[in-house]
C-alpha cells in the first residue's frame, strides 16, 4: 500500500470519528478519538478471532507505518510550535526557575523512581529485567505529553500562574526525557558505556543546543516576517520554520522538540508584537489551530490503533496495569520535592501538587519512545521489549481516559474548596 493510502485512511478515520465523536460521545476529542479507535481496534481483534485473514491484513497494513518516524521526526515538531505560539514569554519567564526544575530534576527523579520500583515489581510478578532496562521504561513514561496537556488546558479552567507552568513544563520536558531516553538507549544497546559525563555531554549538546538553535531560527524568521506584510507569505515562512527547522535540527543532533517550542515563543510573541500585522495574526492563528487540530486528530487514531501491533499476555496486562500507581507515585514525588523546596521562595496556588500530579497526562511520545526500541536488539532483548510495550501502552491509554475525563472535574473541586475563582 502506498504512503498516501495510508495517510488518506488515518484523515478518513480521523475525521468519521471526530463525526460520531462529536454526535454520539459528547467527549473530549481527543479522548473520544482515542476511545472509537480501541473500540475499533478490539471490534478488528475479535473479526481476527474468526476471519484471521482481517487481524494480519490490518496488522500488516499498520506495520507500514513507522509511528515512531511519523511523530518524533515529523507530526511533533508542528504540533509543539503551534502549542508554544500561545504562551506568554513573560509569563513564562516570571516561573522560569519552577519550570526548568521541574522538566529537568522532576524527570530525572521519575525516571529513577519509576526505573526501582518497576524493576522491582517485575521481579515479584515472574517478569525478571535488568535495571537498565526498567530505566529506559522511566524515561520514556516520565515526561508528560505537551500534546496530551495542552489539550487539557482548553477545556480545565485553572489559575493562569498554574497553567502558565503546566504548560511550559510540559513543552520543555518531553525534550528532556527523549535525550535521557537516547543516552541510556545507547548504554543499553552496547554503543557506550554508562558515562556521567558523556550523557551530561549529550544533554548539552541536545537540549541546550536545540534551544540555541530554535532561538537562531526563530530569530532568522522574525526578521524575514518584519521585512514583509502579506500574510500568505509570512503563513508559509512560518511553516517552512518548522519543517526545515525540525529537520535540520535532527540531522546536527539537536533536539528538534526543544528548538520548535523555542521557535514558537519567539514567533508567537516578538513575531505578534513586532513583525505583524492584525490580519497576518489572525490567519497565522488560523492556520496553525487547523494543523494543530487534524495532527491531533490523527495521532489519537494512531494510539488507539497500535494496540493492534503490541504482543499482549496475561502477565504483560498485569505489569500495566501495577505500572499505573508506580507512575503516579513517582509523579507525585518528582513534582511534590521540588515544589515543596521551591515554595521557601515562591508562591504556589493550592492543591498545584495534585493538580499538576494528575493532570500529568502521558501520549504518544510514550509509546513512540517505546516503539523506537528495535526488535532485534540488545538493549531490550524479547520478551523485554514487548513488557516495556505493554507497560506504556496501559498506562498512556488510563492517562489518556482516565485521568483525562476526571481532572477536569477534580481541579473545579479542589479549587472551590480553597476558594480559588474557577475560569
Amino acid at each position: 500500500m502506498r504512503t498516501f493510502d495510508l495517510i488518506a485512511i488515518l484523515i478518513v478515520m480521523a475525521a468519521v470519528f471526530s463525526f460520531i465523536n462529536l454526535k454520539v460521545l459528547k467527549l473530549p476529542a481527543e479522548i473520544g478519538l482515542m476511545v472509537l479507535t480501541l473500540l475499533f481496534s478490539v471490534a478488528v481483534f475479535v473479526a481476527g478471532c474468526l476471519f484471521p485473514d482481517i487481524e494480519a491484513m490490518v496488522a500488516a497494513r499498520l506495520a507500514q507505518f513507522d509511528f515512531n518516524e511519523a511523530l518524533l521526526h515529523g507530526m511533533l515538531g508542528f504540533l509543539l510550535f503551534a502549542g508554544a505560539l500561545h504562551v506568554d514569554l513573560e509569563d513564562l519567564a516570571r516561573y522560569r526557575w519552577t519550570i526548568a526544575i521541574l522538566a529537568t530534576v522532576g524527570v530525572l527523579f521519575s525516571t529513577v523512581i519509576v526505573g526501582g520500583l518497576t524493576w522491582g515489581m517485575l521481579a515479584l510478578i515472574g517478569l525478571p529485567m535488568r535495571f537498565l532496562d526498567c530505566l529506559l521504561v522511566g524515561a520514556l513514561i516520565s515526561p508528560t505529553d505537551p500534546i496530551a496537556v495542552l489539550g487539557l488546558l482548553k477545556r480545565v479552567g485553572v489559575p493562569k500562574s498554574l497553567e502558565v507552568q503546566i504548560a511550559g513544563e510540559s513543552l520543555f520536558n518531553d525534550g528532556v526525557g527523549v535525550v535521557v531516553f537516547t543516552g541510556l538507549l545507547g548504554v543499553a544497546s552496547g554503543l557506550h558505556r554508562l558515562d556521567l559525563g558523556h550523557v551530561a555531554l549529550l544533554f548539552v549538546q541536545e537540549a541546550v543546543g536545540g534551544a540555541l538553535f530554535g532561538l537562531v531560527v526563530g530569530l532568522l524568521v522574525f526578521w524575514m516576517l518584519r521585512s514583509v506584510d502579506e500574510y500568505k507569505v509570512e503563513v508559509l515562512l512560518s511553516l517552512a520554520l518548522v519543517a526545515g527547522g525540525y529537520a535540520l535540527a535532527d540531522a546536527l543532533h539537536l533536539s528538534g522538540p526543544i528548538a520548535m517550542v523555542v521557535a514558537g515563543l519567539m514567533i508567537g510573541n516578538h513575531g505578534r508584537n513586532f513583525a505583524m500585522s492584525a490580519t497576518t495574526i489572525e490567519r497565522l492563528d488560523q492556520f496553525w489551530e487547523l494543523v494543530d487540530e487534524i495532527f491531533n486528530a490523527v495521532l489519537f487514531v494512531l494510539i488507539g490503533l497500535e494496540v493492534l501491533a503490541l504482543t499482549f499476555t496475561a502477565k504483560n496486562l498485569v505489569a500495566g496495569l501495577l505500572a499505573i500507581p508506580i507512575v503516579l507515585a513517582a509523579r507525585l514525588i518528582s513534582v511534590g520535592l521540588p515544589i515543596r523546596v521551591l515554595r521557601r521562595r515562591v508562591w504556589f496556588e493550592p492543591f498545584t501538587v495534585r493538580i499538576l500530579t494528575w493532570g500529568g497526562l502521558r501520549g504518544g511520545i510514550s509509546v513512540a519512545l517505546a516503539l523506537s526500541v528495535p526488535k532485534e536488539s540488545p538493549a531490550v532483548a524479547a520478551p523485554g521489549r514487548d513488557v516495556v510495550l505493554a507497560i506504556t501502552y496501559v498506562v498512556v491509554v488510563f492517562s489518556i481516559v482516565v485521568q483525562g475525563l476526571t481532572i477536569g472535574p477534580l481541579t473545579r473541586r479542589w479549587l472551590a474548596a480553597s476558594g480559588e475563582p474557577i475560569s
